[in-house]
């Protein structure tokens, strides 16, 4: 069994005075039914919340089954990882502003291929915190294309910060030519893809009295430093940079998971995030929230976790039959899918309406604009949903 923890609370605000905001944390299975809510203060870090979120689950579901927490970066630090332990099992992304982590990004070693020819892998094994870890490395053909797409256009708008940014330094005046070199190197150290060129520092005479013409001889002057320099990126850096796209790193407390296991199931973290945006969604006027009693506010997020558990347990049931069966209906895309979504499924149901006939004198209800497909998704949702139809 998985929980998905979310990646990142969800911000509501509350209150009609200062809109103070309040943490909606929730966790769910892999079908996305929400298993456990609970408001959070949004003075509470994420970090923290998350993990109050896991320790709580453990002591309300009671189950035999091996229970994994699946959660992103924003879990995986020391202090988590410690107060779990190592019979608590997990599944969390390593964050790459960890130094073991970067250096395995950027190694060069082979990958092996995943059951899903679009991932490769690299098995390693870290005592991060103390805890003993598997960390499988992916490198990941869709990610990579993605992110090559996305890097090709970041580079320009680079660039153009970096001669902004430049345009500025060589405008400044040093007191000395050491100064210059300074700020130079300190340009730079901010600027790892960039290098300078046609580098050159000028000296700027001026005379200390304010008087026209050029300094005679002998006469005092100020003298001022400025830098002059063309600015372009370093080939080799963004080399390196597009060699280690597409590549993220995984970990898990139990070695005993595979890697197609590991990858597999990081990624249905999406369930969840497709919850919050069920709970994001305007129907449910969150904008316009006005609560200050904390009691209404866990009230409030009470029902609209209901809503989303409703919702999931449907959508949860419709996949299920159309596997089952081999049936297909059509997406809001206009293919056919057995992965359909229930909002796209309501938007199909907006046209069908309820009216009223008069019989032999007898006032008779009808209902129209159900076609054959509509019929379908009801027979697959079973006769409790029929007989509202018929």
């Amino acid at each position: 069994m998985y929980t998905f923890i979310p990646p990142e609370s969800v911000h509501f605000y509350a209150a009609v005075d200062n809109l103070k905001r309040f943490v909606l944390g929730m966790a769910s299975n892999q079908c996305g039914v929400p298993l456990f809510l609970q408001t959070f203060s949004s003075n509470e870090s994420d970090k923290e919340a998350i993990l109050t979120i896991i320790n709580q689950l453990k002591e309300n579901l009671k189950t035999d089954a091996k229970v994994y927490h699946v959660a992103d970066a924003a879990f995986y630090t020391a202090p988590n990882l410690q107060n779990l332990g190592q019979h608590t099992f997990w599944i969390s992304r390593a964050p790459a502003t960890i130094k073991e982590v970067q250096e395995l990004i950027g190694t060069e070693d082979p990958f092996l291929s995943c059951a899903d020819d679009r991932y490769g892998y690299q098995v390693h094994f870290s005592e991060y915190a103390g805890i003993r870890q598997k960390w499988v490395l992916y490198r990941s053909a869709p990610m990579h294309e993605r992110e090559e797409k996305t890097f090709e256009k970041n580079l320009v708008k680079d660039l153009n910060r970096a001669k902004k940014s430049l345009r500025k330094l060589c405008a400044r005046e040093f007191a000395c030519a050491p100064d210059a070199q300074s700020a130079v190197e300190t340009w730079l150290t901010k600027h790892p893809r960039c290098r300078l060129c046609e580098l050159a520092t000028t000296t700027i005479t001026r005379k200390q009295e304010k008087k026209r013409g050029r300094p005679k001889n002998g006469e005092p002057v100020q003298l001022s430093y400025k830098i002059s320099a063309e600015v372009e990126h370093i080939p080799e850096v963004l080399a390196e940079e597009r060699r280690i796209l597409g590549r993220f790193a995984l970990a898990t407390n139990d070695p005993e998971l595979s890697v197609d296991e590991l990858l597999t199931n990081y990624k249905a973290q999406s369930a969840i995030e497709r919850g919050f945006r069920f709970l994001k969604d305007r129907s449910f006027r969150v904008a316009e929230i006005f609560l200050k009693k904390v009691s209404r506010i866990q009230a409030l997020a009470m029902v609209m976790v209901l809503c989303l558990f409703i919702y999931s347990l449907t959508e949860f049931r419709l996949r299920r039959e159309l596997e089952r069966t081999g049936e297909t209906v059509t997406s809001q895309t206009k293919k056919q899918t057995q992965r359909p979504t229930l909002k796209g499924v309501f938007f199909r149901f907006r046209r069908v309406r309820e009216f009223v006939v008069v019989e032999e004198g007898r006032r008779v209800k009808r209902v129209a604009n159900l076609n054959e497909e509509l019929w379908k998704i009801l027979r697959l949702l079973g006769r409790e949903y029929e007989k509202y139809y018929t």
